[in-house]
């Protein structure tokens, strides 16, 4: 009787020390994101991505080591970040505690934000267009993060319900193409660029080129306000807000549409139909490279290129995660960089729109967010984050040269937000 309760007790020891082995031999992953230990930035969101598609949660440690990601452990996942390049730790379930309680703490400036589902991306941009005319398709095809690309017959005919994340190509909303006209009128490319969007227009049952973009413009006023997330770039964030608020009004100069426009536009204009700016004043000169004041491009001679940097503002991870995933990075500085519409005017952004990244010198906003309706949008002022003054004709940018790209990484931020498990904003 005295043997077996010794065996018994003997056994139940035996299988608790196994189970403590067990417990803190288990491990996760962990990717750095700070400046230090991560050699490719850029694909680290590719690897999270890619995870989240094979029903596999994660969590975004903000404003730790840089925005941190931390992963199941799996010798495939391993695998993959050797393939990719991505720096990566292996730690304990223990250790991995410890850091997430280090982060709970009231003390610090952190939190662990759940991220549940890979976010369906679509990309609008004409069919014809590279992966390396647009900073957007650029970046994901080097993290290795799908999309679909989807233009103007897709948003007309309500394909956009398929996606959880929109980004606008650098486009103009308005039908003046891009403002080129000074310029490139006698320019091959414009000739048939104009061409094409005319027959499209007329396909699709518009007479003008500016009524049919103004529709397309609606349809994403109401994919947003419906819950979805749009994020736009250089031109495509001011020519929106204009094409919003011009809704019942032609501001279109006859080279244009092929008729006048309308008298006193100007004070037509309708600001509360628009998602970031307001009170802003359209350029009327057709052979000006500009759509209105909301741009700063021409208000950045003060502003040399050796010291165009923006700031990133600084937000509670525990009371406004959404702004603080937003602007996760390595680095609070990052270079600034040139585009059809750089900048926007600090005073023509609606107070109930969040400015997340701003050049302070020069008294601009480069980076901004809002709600609306049930939705989010992002407006990032320039063109490609690694050219600095990109122009017609310029080679595409090589981002393996760029791979832990401040500004990159800011675009990165916005893939992910909708995949992070909805915690209300406190502030």
């Amino acid at each position: 009787m005295q043997y077996a309760f010794r065996a018994k007790v003997r056994n139940t020891t035996i299988v608790f020390f196994l189970l403590l082995f067990l417990k803190s031999s288990a491990s996760v992953i962990l990717i750095p994101m700070d400046a230090e230990s991560q050699e490719n930035h850029l694909k680290a969101y590719g690897i999270t991505y890619w995870v989240l598609t094979k029903q596999q949660k994660v969590q975004w440690l903000l404003n730790y080591r840089g925005g941190a990601f931390l992963l199941p452990d799996g010798e495939t996942i391993r695998r993959e970040c050797q393939i990719r390049g991505v720096s990566f730790e292996v730690l304990s379930d223990g250790q991995a505690e410890e850091i997430l309680d280090e982060i709970s703490s009231p003390s610090q400036n952190q939190d662990a934000v759940i991220l549940e589902k890979a976010p369906k991306i679509a990309v609008y941009s004409p069919k014809g267009n590279q992966p390396w005319d647009d900073a957007v398709t650029m970046v994901l095809t080097y993290a290795e993060i799908p999309y679909a690309t989807i233009y103007d017959e897709e948003v007309l005919d309500d394909k956009l319900v398929l996606y959880d994340w929109l980004h606008l190509h650098h486009e103009d909303f308005t039908g003046q193409y891009g403002k080129f006209y000074g310029a490139y009128r006698a320019a091959p490319w414009y000739i048939e660029d104009k061409k094409e969007a005319e027959a499209l227009a007329q396909r699709l049952g518009f007479s003008k080129v500016s009524e049919e973009k103004r529709a397309v413009a609606l349809k994403i006023r109401n994919y947003v306000i419906g819950g979805g997330f749009m994020f736009a770039m250089c031109s495509a964030t001011d020519s929106f807000d204009i094409a919003l608020a011009a809704e019942n009004v032609d501001i279109c100069e006859p080279m244009f549409d092929g008729d006048p426009s309308d008298a006193n536009y100007q004070g037509k204009l309708d600001y509360s139909r628009t998602f970031a700016f307001t009170n802003f004043v359209l350029e009327r000169n057709p052979l000006r490279y500009e759509f209105s004041s909301i741009d700063m491009t021409n208000q950045r001679r003060n502003v040399p290129k050796e010291s165009d940097y923006f700031s990133l503002m600084e937000f509670s991870a525990k009371w406004d995660p959404v702004p603080t995933m937003l602007t996760q990075n390595h680095t609070s500085l990052v270079k600034g960089f040139m585009g059809q519409t750089t900048a926007f005017t600090h005073s023509q952004v609606k107070p109930t729109v969040m400015i997340l990244g701003e050049n302070k010198i020069n008294g601009e906003a480069r980076y901004i967010h809002g709600i609306k309706g049930k939705g989010f949008f992002t407006f990032y002022g320039g063109h490609d984050p690694e050219d600095y003054q990109h122009r017609v004709g310029d080679p595409k940018t090589e981002l393996e040269l760029h791979p832990t790209s401040p500004g990159y990484r800011l675009i990165l931020n916005n893939v992910l937000f909708p995949a992070a498990r909805k915690k209300k904003q406190k502030t």
